[in-house]
């Protein structure tokens, strides 16, 4: 299970590029930078499966899978973009980064799992820190004005954390499934661009190579990863450990220049470390009793 949580969080240390590479990849619309990723997303995946060894039984794929791979991953990110038109983009993205603390309190509905004090008291230490970093250590001012974009934020949170609660129904679903879903996104995603964008293509090989990263690693390998981690990995640790994502984004903007270091960095970085290792404390510090024992 720890090597599976590992591999899960890969996909959040990955997410960390996604401000970065969405920023040099110039002006080009969210549905349409959605459709090309993903596109290329999908090719992660297709070329993953030749140097994998076919299985002797392939499984049938449940039709809820189908629903609840392309439902979330189109849908998280189509009404991600709603919100943002329609929501001043602090309150937005914080409302929408409720999904990690929706994940670890409902994994305590999943079968064979056990929320423990620790899983939650993490998780709201994360939220804090991303709190931090996305005020940038001031205040959220909700405007009413704005009530249907926050709504549409909070669909996004309850949408990629039901994918990721549902998945983990799902463990014998191969995680190659993940191309036909990415797939499926890039499709959708580029009808949208028709119906309500203009298109704006990269306007120079630099950000053309940061629209290959987006789709080659946050938008690509990052959900093949994450697939894997929420079926077989500890989901509770996941769920917490996720808040570190907008923490490390923060840190390689700093890196590359585009960001500074102030004091509400350093507090946010102490209270998602801190409460990462305090969500992790068992598989950390020791081996967690099975639930049976607990009760």
């Amino acid at each position: 299970m720890g090597r599976a949580t590992l591999i899960g969080f890969a996909a959040v240390a990955m997410w960390a590029l996604l401000a970065l590479l969405t920023d040099a990849s110039g002006q080009v619309p969210p549905f349409l930078l959605s459709a090309i990723t993903f596109a290329i997303g999908t090719c992660v995946g297709l070329v993953a499966r030749l140097f994998m060894k076919p299985p002797a039984n392939a499984p049938k794929i449940p039709p809820q899978v189908w629903v609840i791979g392309i439902g979330g991953l189109f849908g998280y990110h189509f009404f991600y973009f709603t919100a943002l038109r329609n929501a001043p983009a602090v309150e937005a993205s914080l409302i929408a980064y409720l999904w990690p603390l929706l994940i670890v309190l409902g994994s305590a509905l999943m079968p064979g799992e056990r929320l423990r004090w620790n899983h939650i008291a993490g998780a709201l230490l994360g939220l804090a820190g991303t709190f931090l970093i996305v005020t940038k250590g001031g205040g959220l001012s909700f405007d009413r004005s704005y009530s249907f974009g926050y709504a549409m934020a909070g669909v996004c949170a309850f949408l990629w954390s039901g994918y990721s609660l549902a998945s983990r129904r799902f463990p014998a679903v191969p995680t190659t499934v993940v191309t036909w879903f990415c797939a499926a996104t890039a499709a959708l995603s580029f009808l949208c661009h028709l119906a309500l964008e203009q298109t704006v293509l990269p306007a120079s090989a630099g950000q053309w190579l940061a629209v290959l990263g987006l789709g080659l690693m946050p938008v690509g390998a990052a959900f093949y990863t994450w697939d894997f981690g929420v079926k077989h990995g500890n989901i509770q640790v996941l769920g917490a450990a996720s808040y570190a994502a907008p923490l490390l984004s923060t840190l390689v903007l700093i890196l590359a220049g585009f960001a500074e270091p102030t004091p509400s960095i350093i507090a946010a970085c102490i209270l998602i470390t801190g409460g990462a290792v305090l969500a992790a404390k068992s598989m950390l510090f020791g081996k967690t009793k099975p639930a049976s024992a607990e009760a």
